[in-house]
This record gives structure tokens, C-alpha cells and sequence, in this order.
């Protein structure tokens, strides 16, 4: 009698915890390229100031792609876009740490914000949609503080990276969380959308 809600319980909070391992990737990269930004222009041969357009390239992405993530989630559906948007981002950052020019960094930037502008918004519906009412609170809770943390430990991370590798680091590290990402999404997520019915 005890297995079902036992198995509920375990699941509940998998939806939260993926949700915000995924939006703490995406806030660490809006802040951790900013140290090394030098960095890159010497590798680029680069001025360090324009090297600010892989920043505002992926701001701007954000900005523009946000709006229409909730038309997309219902269009294809919160998980699939979700697990897409992992997909997206995580080759983004691939591109990013293979990009030789600034146009090229700039491009794969772009393709990161892309993915990043899916991912978070629509993580967030799934885990409305989710989650029951009764612990929304708590489970909340899981994505404010890597909303919080990752924008924090930005800076001193890109700038360890900087000081002990390559720049290209930065946005390699994001490959292991991203695979991680997809897997724990089809696994985790699918129980819970197809087997576990909340009232």
C-alpha cells in the first residue's frame, strides 16, 4: 500500500532538482566569461572590448527567444523542448569552445542563448505542471538557489579556469552536466509525466 506514495516521493522532487542543475548551467554562463574575456582576445587577437559582443550576443538571444518558449512547450510539449534545449545549449558551448574568430564565438554564443531561453522558462512549467500544489513551496525552493548561486560563483570559477587552463574550458565544463542533463530528463521525467497522477 505504501510503494505508491513511496515511489511518488521519490520522484517528486527529481523534476526540481534537474530543473534547477539546469538553470544554475545557464546563470554560471551569462557571468563566467566576463574574467575571461582578456583571455580570449589574446587568443582572438582580439580588443578586449569587443570581445563584450559574446556577452551581448547571448543576452540578447535570451531577450528575444524567452517569449515565445511558452508557445513552443505547448506546441511540442515541456518535456521534448526541455530535453531539446539542454541539446542546444550544450552544443552551443561546444561550438564556443571550438570558435577561432569572435564572429564565430559570437554565432555559437547565440545558438547558447537560444537554447538557454528554452531551457529555463520551460523547465519551470514542467515543474508546475509536475509537482502538486501542496509542495510547489518547497519545490520552488530547488530552482531559486542556483538562480541565485550560479550568477555568484560565475566570476571565480571563469577566473580559476583562466589562471590554470584554456579559456575553453569555460564552456566545455558545460558538455558532462549537459549529457547529464538529457539523461536524468528521459529517465526521471518520463515517470513522472506518464506514471504518477497527482489530484
Amino acid at each position: 500500500m505504501n510503494a505508491e506514495p513511496d515511489q511518488a516521493g521519490r520522484f517528486l522532487f527529481a523534476v526540481p532538482l534537474i530543473v534547477g542543475c539546469a538553470l544554475f548551467m545557464q546563470t554560471l554562463d551569462s557571468t563566467v566569461i566576463a574574467v575571461a574575456l582578456p583571455a580570449i582576445a589574446r587568443s582572438m587577437h582580439q580588443d578586449p572590448i569587443r570581445l563584450n559582443l559574446a556577452i551581448t550576443s547571448y543576452l540578447l538571444s535570451l531577450a528575444v527567444f524567452i517569449p515565445i518558449s511558452g508557445w513552443v512547450a505547448d506546441r511540442f510539449g515541456a518535456r521534448g523542448v526541455f530535453r531539446t534545449a539542454i541539446i542546444i545549449f550544450t552544443i552551443g558551448s561546444i561550438l564556443c569552445a571550438l570558435a577561432s574568430t569572435l564572429s564565430q564565438l559570437v554565432a555559437a554564443r547565440i545558438i547558447q542563448g537560444f537554447g538557454g531561453a528554452m531551457m529555463v522558462p520551460v523547465g519551470r512549467l514542467l515543474v508546475l505542471k509536475t509537482v502538486p500544489k501542496a509542495d510547489l513551496v518547497d519545490a520552488m525552493s530547488y530552482l531559486t538557489v542556483p538562480a541565485v548561486f550560479g550568477p555568484v560563483v560565475g566570476p571565480p570559477v571563469g577566473g580559476f579556469i583562466v589562471t590554470y587552463a584554456s579559456w575553453r574550458w569555460i564552456f566545455l565544463m558545460n558538455v558532462p552536466i549537459g549529457i547529464l542533463g538529457v539523461v536524468l530528463v528521459t529517465v526521471y521525467i518520463s515517470d513522472l509525466r506518464e506514471e504518477l497522477v497527482f489530484p
